[in-house]
């Protein structure tokens, strides 16, 4: 079981939001998905995410 798979939903869309905001911005739409965010997520350390998910409901960050 991969990493992204741990954690809640509300918590797995809030790093998606932020993978495809920041990471992706470059990126072609259509590779802009869940599936290629889940696969960054299972690569950023633990620590990162916790950081990535605080950062995203202290700045009222939602879904797309």
């Amino acid at each position: 079981m991969s990493f992204s798979h741990s954690i809640s939903m509300r918590d797995r869309e809030l790093l998606r939001t932020i993978v495809k905001k920041v990471h992706f911005k470059h990126y072609p739409k259509d590779f802009q998905t869940n599936i290629e965010a889940d696969k960054l997520i299972d690569v950023i350390a633990p620590d990162m995410i916790e950081r990535m998910i605080r950062f995203a409901v202290d700045h009222k960050i939602d879904r797309l």
